[in-house]
């Protein structure tokens, strides 16, 4: 990296981690209709249901063997997320994830959800819930039971995006562990605003963004092609969601998909998007994108709405942080306001 890169406080990427994460895994949220959740992740975004009870459902993508990405539990009180989900390869993993949070002196609690193998609970050096497991029950893949495909059909959970405004420290943290950075957005004031971090191949497992946080911004998953995105829009209109699409659909600046975001029958938001690009190679550099280029919001498409920047889910017990004189990115309201 150059010498500005440097300045940001990105570290050179590190690959010989202590322990091997492989990719992005499942998301646990906290809702208040666990059936009209049902219907919404079901029918619009078009999950399969592995597993339910009373309180609790598990579904997962057409493409996906493993027991669940996403799950879904009962609140009575106020929707949150509970933590997010990533995988390490085997169990010696699990005992180095161990070993390094804890000479991290960070909190790390080992439990055994249902359908997961052994699991430990962590918090990363932002204060986010996340838990790695090793195994998970398998179902059969639905790829090829197209009668089963409704909505957006989504295939595989992809990523999460964090907001927190100690991006840089994210950024540093997660690469000490093996996670190499695909691309970077850098503020008008030349501050690191968001790194996106992938352990898979594709640009992003994690991304996390400059807001108050930690808290959960969006889960993302993959569509077959960008008709399902639009048959999504279609059948969330007809559910009476249409006006729970709060973003596009538009196509990203960075990692180049074409997307939409959903906001679910809580309040959470989840994007559905077309593909990425690989970046797997060690001559891979990171791409900087600056914030006050045109192009880095979006390739086309309108700006996102103020409430994209501002609302993200609450992570239980997690308090928030804010930056001092943080400002919000210019939103579509603002860009309305330029019009007259």
């Amino acid at each position: 990296m150059d010498n500005s890169e440097t300045e940001l406080g990105i570290p050179q990427p590190v690959y010989r981690p202590p322990f091997n994460v492989t990719r992005a895994s499942h998301v646990v949220l906290r809702v208040a209709d666990l059936a009209a959740s049902r219907d919404f992740y079901t029918e619009i975004v078009g999950l399969a249901v592995s597993d339910e009870d009373a309180d609790t459902i598990y579904l997962r993508g057409m493409e996906e063997a493993c027991h669940h990405s996403l799950v879904l539990k009962r609140t009575s009180g106020e929707p949150y997320a509970e933590r997010v989900g990533m995988r390490v390869l085997t169990e010696d993993d699990l005992d180095g994830l161990i070993a390094f949070f804890v000479s991290a002196d960070l909190p790390v609690e080992t439990v055994a959800p249902p359908h997961q193998g052994r699991t430990v609970r962590v918090r990363d050096a932002v204060g986010t819930p996340v838990e790695f497991c090793a195994t998970m029950d398998v179902e059969p893949r639905l790829l090829f039971e197209f009668d089963r495909h409704r909505g957006g059909a989504a295939l595989r959970l992809d990523h999460f995006q964090i907001h927190t405004p100690e991006v840089t420290a994210a950024c540093r943290f997660y690469m000490s562990f093996g996670f190499r950075l695909s691309e970077y957005i850098v503020s008008p004031n030349d501050a690191l605003a968001a790194a996106f971090l992938q352990r898979k191949g594709n640009p992003n497992d994690i991304v996390f963004f400059d807001g108050p946080g930690p808290r959960l911004h969006h889960f993302a998953y993959t569509c077959g092609d960008a008709q399902r995105i639009f048959n999504a829009c279609d059948v969330a209109g007809q559910f009476g969601f249409g006006k729970k699409i709060e973003r596009g659909p538009g196509r990203h600046g960075p990692g180049f998909a074409l997307f939409v975001y959903i906001r679910d029958p809580d309040g959470h938001r989840i994007e559905l998007f077309n593909s990425h690009y690989q970046t797997i190679d060690i001559e891979d550099e990171p791409m900087r994108w600056d914030a006050g280029g045109e192009r880095f919001n979006r390739i086309w498409g309108l700006p996102a709405q103020r409430k994209w920047f501002a609302e993200a889910s609450h992570f239980v017990d997690t308090p928030i942080a804010t930056r001092p004189g943080a400002r919000p990115p210019s939103s579509l309201e603002d860009w309305l306001a330029r019009q007259d």
